[in-house]
């Protein structure tokens, strides 16, 4: 990967989704499984768990950075992931070194406004 490079792919998250990584996680808030709880809060709807968001991500990078390690990432959900939107993930090579790799990530919604924004760095060779 050369530095600039962007990596695209696009994921339509669904309420099962939701529910099941709910139950793996024990993340249970009523936020990301009950829809009438969601519709009294100001979403209006069930979101997706920031880590859900996340581990989409960390499957991005396995398959573009195959055996790299993560050291260091961070993370801010500035608005919410709703089930069956269309989202794009995108990753952007910013940093490169011999052995590491700083990675720009981000995810954004149908309407093009950012859910998860965040960074990486990966170790390999």
């Amino acid at each position: 990967m050369k530095i600039g490079q962007v990596i695209t792919e696009t994921k339509v998250f669904t309420q099962a989704e939701f529910d099941a990584f709910a139950q793996l996680s024990r993340d249970d808030n009523p936020i990301h499984v009950d829809a009438a709880f969601a519709a009294r809060t100001r979403f209006g709807r069930t979101v997706a768990h920031g880590m859900l968001l996340y581990s989409t991500i960390c499957g991005v990078l396995s398959r573009h950075f195959p055996g790299a390690v993560q050291l260091e990432q961070q993370f801010m959900f500035p608005a919410p992931t709703f089930a069956e939107e269309r989202m794009e993930i995108r990753l952007q090579v910013e940093e490169k070194s011999a052995k590491r790799v700083l990675v720009m990530t981000q995810i954004l919604n149908e309407a093009g406004k950012l859910t998860c924004d965040g960074a990486c760095v990966l170790a390999y060779g």
